[in-house]
């Protein structure tokens, strides 16, 4: 029979403790999740610039480059779209073109056009094979070769000047005779120029490690990047950019942005899928990965010990071994079952004979003292009190009966 308890004794209602410890870790997480936005945001804003963008300080950045020219009387300007870029162009101009893979067929053509008659010193940085197609006919690029300090072997009165530069990338053979190689890698140059209408030139540059700023004071790179860029009294700094409106729907971005002919990414064009991708969604991404892991670390917390808790109404013992053994039974436990039963009457039998609690269950203590208060044999003593379990419900039930029996006998004697 059971009795219910009092129901004044018992709230369901939580306490504004239980609330918080609830949604503490929820708090904590989103208050960090809220400081590492904020300061992502602060290092980004810093640093927003991408590679050989001469406003960037980063390594990859070109901002060193572009101070040395503006001390020098170089005026530095940077153009985003193909329309600020063309209308610059002119004689006492020199155009660098950080990525011309980046631009469209159409864009290409362009360009070149512009270019070829302007009379100005056109610099493209490491164009692919149809983009150099488009943009210096005549030339072909040949595979990527690693970027390593080289001689210039040319007689180039610039790369003669700064001596041994970082160069290597994409390599360019010209039928153009007149044309000048300089950097040679593996027999082919890294380095060329040609020479256009009305004194200008077009040079080609497979790699442009040299302007970066982490290897600018390094070999030769800054003689070599101040003589390129600094022919001129005006350089216009061109950051092709995927927003520019010259890029028609219909022509798609250039498949230079492609390997080598080896299968090698050209490192000119340092454009991943990443690079491509608004560096919002990228932010963005970090900050969902890092909630994610911060939710997993709290939902994976330890809970801490079982808090007792009052029930609303008695259990009577046997109810509770009864519906254990029933679980037992349904799940075929009989090991478990042995287990339990063998452990509760070692544990009975131990204080019996005086033997402590933590020793109940080492056969080495409790069997010699259990021998000494019954006429069992040590080996049955052994099978019946740590032996293995039984084969069937009726082993089972002979088990607790000798277990009964033992525990009666140790108690008599």
């Amino acid at each position: 029979m059971t009795t219910a308890t009092s129901p004044s004794s018992t709230s369901t209602a939580p306490t504004p403790r239980h609330v918080w410890n609830r949604v503490r870790g929820l708090l904590i997480a989103l208050l960090i999740l809220v400081i590492a936005g904020v300061t992502f945001a602060a290092v980004r804003s810093s640093t927003g610039y991408g590679h050989l963008d001469p406003r960037s300080a980063d390594p990859k950045g070109s901002r060193a480059a572009a101070e040395l020219l503006k001390e020098r009387g170089v005026s530095v300007t940077v153009a985003t779209t193909l329309e600020e870029a063309t209308d610059a162009t002119g004689p006492d101009t020199t155009l660098l073109v950080t990525g011309p893979n980046l631009l469209t067929p159409s864009q290409q053509h362009r360009l070149h056009e512009t270019t070829a008659t302007s009379g100005g010193r056109t610099l493209l940085i490491a164009p692919g094979p149809s983009a150099v197609s488009r943009l210096a006919p005549g030339v072909r690029a040949e595979p990527h070769r690693p970027v390593s300090p080289l001689p210039p072997s040319c007689t180039l009165p610039a790369a003669r000047s700064a001596g041994t530069a970082d160069m290597g990338g994409v390599r360019y053979t010209a039928q153009d005779t007149d044309a000048t190689g300089c950097y040679p890698s593996d027999g082919t140059p890294g380095l060329l120029v040609l020479t256009a209408e009305k004194e200008g030139d077009t040079v080609l540059l497979g790699s442009p490690d040299f302007l970066h700023n982490e290897r600018l004071a390094q070999q030769g790179n800054a003689s070599l990047a101040l003589q390129l860029l600094g022919s001129r009294p005006h350089l216009v700094w061109y950051l092709p950019s995927l927003a520019d409106p010259s890029a028609t729907s219909g022509d798609g971005v250039s498949d230079d942005n492609e390997a080598g002919g080896d299968g090698e990414e050209i490192p000119g064009d340092e454009s991943s899928f990443l690079d491509l991708m608004p560096s919002g969604w990228l932010w963005g991404a970090l900050q969902l990965t890092l909630a994610a892991v911060l939710a997993a670390i709290w939902r994976g917390r330890r809970f801490g010990p079982l808090v007792i808790e009052r029930l609303p109404v008695a259990i009577r013992a046997s109810e509770s071994a009864e519906g254990r053994a029933g679980l037992y039974r349904k799940a075929n436990a009989r090991d478990r079952a042995a287990e339990s039963l063998r452990a509760a009457a070692r544990t009975r039998i131990a204080r019996l004979i005086g033997v402590s609690t933590h020793e109940a269950h080492t056969s080495d203590v409790l069997l010699p003292a259990v021998s000494a208060r019954t006429t069992t044999a040590s080996d049955d003593l052994n099978t019946l009190l740590f032996g293995p379990a039984p084969a069937d419900d009726t082993a089972l039930v002979l088990l607790a009966e000798h277990l009964d029996a033992l525990e009666r006998e140790v108690r008599t004697s």
